[in-house]
Parts: structure tokens; C-alpha cells; sequence
């Protein structure tokens, strides 16, 4: 049984006590956040035995064996470099760092003091993420060409509505504002199929709707190309776009694969052999088809239990104690971690470029 710490008690940590609970290889031990209240009212909420506000001391009063780290991104290094010096392995919250430079300093302290690391990538681990891995695997996609990944915003959303009307708000003081906290969902899912070569990027950004003169320079639009080794990919980060959206498209040399993850459907465009009229009848009874079988499926997952929103998270957390217990790899290598933290650091400071007095 692995005894659990979290530090960071804001809306993500219950999602991360939630799965937890549902496993049977760990608990939480501990709670602990600067604000007394946010660490008093987690640890009622799921009957956690202890809460702090001080995590040098949660720390030394318990053998933790894992510490889930929840804190906005400039604590990252400083609360890692802890956890790891007190023996604890490291669960972290995207995005890695405040930059790459410190995700590295923060990846390395965690290799000298022999702890593990992973990152919240969890959208990765939901089952259409892992059919699509098994389907490229397996070579029925050929050779990648070019990917497709969209992430939907709503800035009416509780938490784009509490930075939007406060400008102290923390996300304010990252290098790329809200797409630095929030890209990595849309980043991470092209890394794995694109070539370990230089990258070319070229981002652009603009904010569609003026709120007010405080929030005016978030931008909420956000468009990036990327090109490494012969492989393109497309980036969007939409916050008007309606249906809010969220999908993958892989193009390869075989067939083209689209992920949804939204509806959490995995759908395959063949090339197509039938000649002249039969072969544009065909398509759309294949397609119907395609989402029955899917629909059919996701029935199979919700009555087992495995549908429920962050499955993904649940999946992950699964892979990664279970690399601290049996000493295996963890479920994300630490190149493709730092290597999207490098990505978002270029798109950064390509739309909020420094200005030079």
C-alpha cells in the first residue's frame, strides 16, 4: 500500500483523491495547501487523516512514498526537489515548470535521488488514445504524414472566469498566459509521432473578444504549425469555436485515423478500392458502422465502471505506482515530458514575444 501526499488543494486535487480511492494500492496520507481552508475542507471532503498548510512539515511527520504535486507552475521545482530529497516519487500537474530550463533542472533532480516522475497526461491513457497506440503499432497507419490536434476552450468556464476577472490571477505570470496552462493537452498527443529531429514552429495568436482592459492581453485563439523530420502537424486552441471541441486527426501513408475525445470514439478512413459510384455509396454505411461498434463499445466501458471521466487519470495513476512497485519504466519517458515543455516555451515566446525597453 502506498501512502499518498498532495500538495495543492484546489478543484483538480479531488479528481486526483477520487482515483486514487478507486484503486487498491494506495491512499492518500496527507493534504496540504497555503491556504488553511482548501486543505481542511479536501481532507473532510474524503476522510483524509492529515492536512497541512506547511509541506516541509507533512514532509518529515510521514513516510510518504508519493507526492502529488497540484500548485500552479512556478512551485513545481522547489516542491519536486523537495519530495524527491525526503524520498518521495513525483506526481506532477501540467504543465511540468514555469519553463523547460526548469523542467530540466527538475527531471534531473528526480534521476540523482533515484525517485520516478510522470506528468498528468492523462487524456493519452483514455481508451481511444490506447486503441490508436495499438492500431500504429500494429502498422495499419503506415507512416505518419501529418497530424491534427484540437483543443476547445470556454472562457465562460468557473476557472477561465476566475483569471479573466482577476489580474493577479497566477496564470497571468506564465511566459505564454493561458495557453501555457493549457496547451499541453493538445501538445502532448502529437509528441509521440513526430520524428526526434529539430522542430520548425510557427505560432500565431490573437484574442477575438475584448473583456476588459485589465485581461485584454490573454489572447484566446492560438495557431501553430510544426514541422520535424518529413512530419507536419496543425495545433488549435480554440475558445469560440461551438461545439467546444476536442479530436486528433492522424494522416498516414495507410489510413487516416480521427480521435475524438470528447465523444471518446476511435474511427478509421480507409482508401477506398470499390470503383466509380459503388465506392462513394459505401463510405457512409462503413462510417455508420464504424459508430456502432464504438457506441456499442462505450456501452461495454460505462457498465463496467470505466467511463467515468478522468479514466484516463485512472489508468495513468494505475501505470505509474505500479512502476515504483515492480521498478518498471514509467508510463511517460522524461525526453517526450521536456520536450513539450521545450515546444510551449517556443510557442510562448512567439506570441508574447519580450519586448526590449
Amino acid at each position: 500500500m502506498l501512502n499518498i501526499g498532495i500538495v495543492g488543494c484546489g478543484k483538480i486535487a479531488d479528481g486526483h483523491i477520487e482515483e486514487i480511492q478507486k484503486l487498491g494500492c494506495a491512499r492518500v496520507l496527507a493534504v496540504c495547501d497555503l491556504e488553511p481552508i482548501l486543505a481542511e475542507q479536501l481532507a473532510f471532503r474524503y476522510s483524509v487523516p492529515y492536512q497541512y498548510t506547511d509541506f516541509d512539515r507533512m514532509l518529515s511527520e510521514h513516510r510518504l512514498d508519493v507526492i502529488h504535486i497540484a500548485t500552479p507552475p512556478h512551485s513545481h521545482l522547489a516542491l519536486a526537489r523537495k519530495a524527491a530529497e525526503a524520498g518521495c516519487h513525483v506526481f506532477l500537474e501540467k504543465p511540468l515548470a514555469l519553463n523547460a530550463t526548469d523542467g530540466k533542472r527538475l527531471i534531473e533532480c528526480l534521476q540523482q535521488t533515484a525517485r520516478k516522475m510522470t506528468i498528468n497526461y492523462w487524456y493519452n491513457f483514455e481508451t481511444p488514445a490506447l486503441a490508436l497506440k495499438e492500431f500504429v503499432a500494429k502498422g495499419n497507419l503506415g507512416d505518419p504524414i501529418h497530424i491534427e490536434s484540437y483543443y476547445g476552450y470556454d472562457l465562460a468556464g468557473e476557472f477561465a472566469q476566475a483569471l479573466l476577472t482577476d489580474d493577479r490571477h497566477w496564470v497571468h505570470q506564465l511566459p505564454g498566459k493561458l495557453f501555457q496552462n493549457i496547451i499541453d493537452h493538445a501538445i502532448n498527443k502529437i509528441t509521440p509521432f513526430l520524428p526526434n529531429e529539430p522542430m520548425e514552429i510557427i505560432a500565431r495568436a490573437y484574442h477575438r473578444s475584448r473583456l476588459n482592459d485589465r485581461t485584454d492581453g490573454v489572447l484566446d485563439e492560438l495557431r501553430v504549425m510544426i514541422l520535424a523530420g518529413g512530419v507536419s502537424a496543425y495545433v488549435t486552441f480554440s475558445s469560440h469555436a461551438r461545439p467546444v471541441g476536442h479530436f486528433m486527426r492522424l494522416y498516414g501513408t495507410k489510413n487516416t485515423v480521427h480521435i475524438d475525445f470528447a465523444l471518446r470514439s476511435m474511427s478509421v478512413e480507409k482508401r477506398q478500392t470499390v470503383p466509380s459510384a459503388l465506392g462513394r455509396l459505401l463510405p457512409p454505411f462503413l462510417s455508420s458502422w464504424q459508430s456502432l461498434r464504438q457506441a456499442t463499445n462505450n456501452a461495454r466501458e460505462f457498465a463496467g465502471s470505466r467511463f467515468q471521466f478522468f479514466a484516463g487519470m485512472n489508468r495513468l495513476f494505475s501505470l505509474f505506482y505500479e512502476s515504483i512497485v515492480r521498478d518498471t519504466p514509467v508510463p511517460i519517458s522524461y525526453a517526450e515530458i521536456l520536450r513539450v515543455s521545450q515546444m510551449i516555451d517556443e510557442i510562448s515566446a512567439q506570441v508574447y514575444p519580450v519586448r526590449v525597453a
